[in-house]
């Protein structure tokens, strides 16, 4: 599964903590939590292949399901031309 994500890029101000390739349920993805600008988070980065059938609520629905997210956090979909598709959730600020 390594190369699956060998091509994410992260922004050079970016700072990433941790992460994990990792199945979410059929699907492959790229978990990450990060820092930038006083700003922690995590993603969840799926190939937009994989979830193009699925609207930003449908994904968002499924995601909400995991027990990765807190029950009060925020979601962004961010569908990349680059073929990824991310999911960030999880923010908290300093």
């Amino acid at each position: 599964m390594r190369d699956l994500f060998k091509n994410v890029r992260v922004e050079s101000d970016t700072k990433i903590i941790f992460e994990e390739e990792m199945q979410f349920g059929d699907y492959p993805i790229l978990y990450q939590k990060w820092y930038w600008d006083g700003i922690t988070a995590e993603s969840i980065i799926f190939i937009s292949k994989d979830v193009n059938e699925l609207t930003d609520v449908q994904l968002e629905s499924e995601i909400k399901t995991s027990p990765l997210v807190n029950a009060d956090s925020k979601i962004t979909i961010k569908r990349m031309e680059s073929g990824f598709t991310f999911v960030n959730l999880n923010f908290s600020t300093e």
